[in-house]
């Protein structure tokens, strides 16, 4: 069973490739609210409609922030203090601006760490995985993450068929996200009911 906003979605391209709109903002300042996140404060954290960067800068920026906030609302498995490692594969500009914006910051008074991956390279140690257009084998990774209880991220029309958790999609020109259940079950993870709500679309196990 599939539950759904009644929006329509357009044909949508992969990798993203749109004249981002200020719109995507006030769903990250809803993520922003009541998170355990420092040091910085909600203003600093989502792109501020007057100074947002344009085209592309934009696109990379609020998928960054939205990777970030993503961290929040996952209950991973307890480590006090041990870094939340955030794996980035066939995406360095993502991989650069994650890192730009988690420097210095924590989550849940864990820090921060972003590494660059290629394909084929192990997803161990991860606490998220985000999967870029460009990844030879999607599905395969995909699944070596579940194994390894990660977090995963796509960007991609068919990111939820091929067993992502999170999937970004563009709905009328707009940076939205979409979240399947069943695969954060399988990955032993529980999402937050307030990241459930400002999901696009909510994919339910039968």
């Amino acid at each position: 069973m599939i539950a759904d906003r009644k929006e329509s979605v357009p044909k949508r391209r992969s990798p993203l490739r749109a004249p981002w709109l200020p719109a995507s903002v006030p769903l990250l300042a809803a993520l922003l609210v009541g998170t355990a996140c420092g040091p910085a404060t909600a203003a600093q954290q989502a792109p501020a409609a007057g100074s947002a960067p344009s085209g592309p800068n934009l696109e990379r920026s609020v998928k960054a922030a939205y990777l970030f906030k993503f961290l929040g609302y996952v209950e991973f498995p307890a480590d006090p203090g041990a870094a939340l490692v955030v794996g980035v594969m066939a995406a360095d500009d993502v991989a650069a601006e994650v890192t730009r914006l988690t420097a210095g910051r924590n989550v849940n008074g864990r820090p921060v760490a972003v590494r660059t991956l290629r394909d084929g390279d192990p997803t161990t140690g991860l606490q998220m995985l985000f999967v870029g257009a460009g990844t030879e084998r999607p599905v395969q990774t995909l699944r070596a993450a579940a194994q390894n209880g990660v977090l995963t991220v796509t960007d991609d029309e068919n990111g939820l068929q091929q067993g992502a958790i999170i999937n970004f999609r563009l709905v009328e020109d707009r940076l939205r996200f979409e979240v399947s259940l069943p695969a954060a079950e399988r990955s032993n993870l529980k999402l937050s009911s307030r990241l459930l709500s400002v999901a696009y679309h909510v994919q339910k196990g039968n």
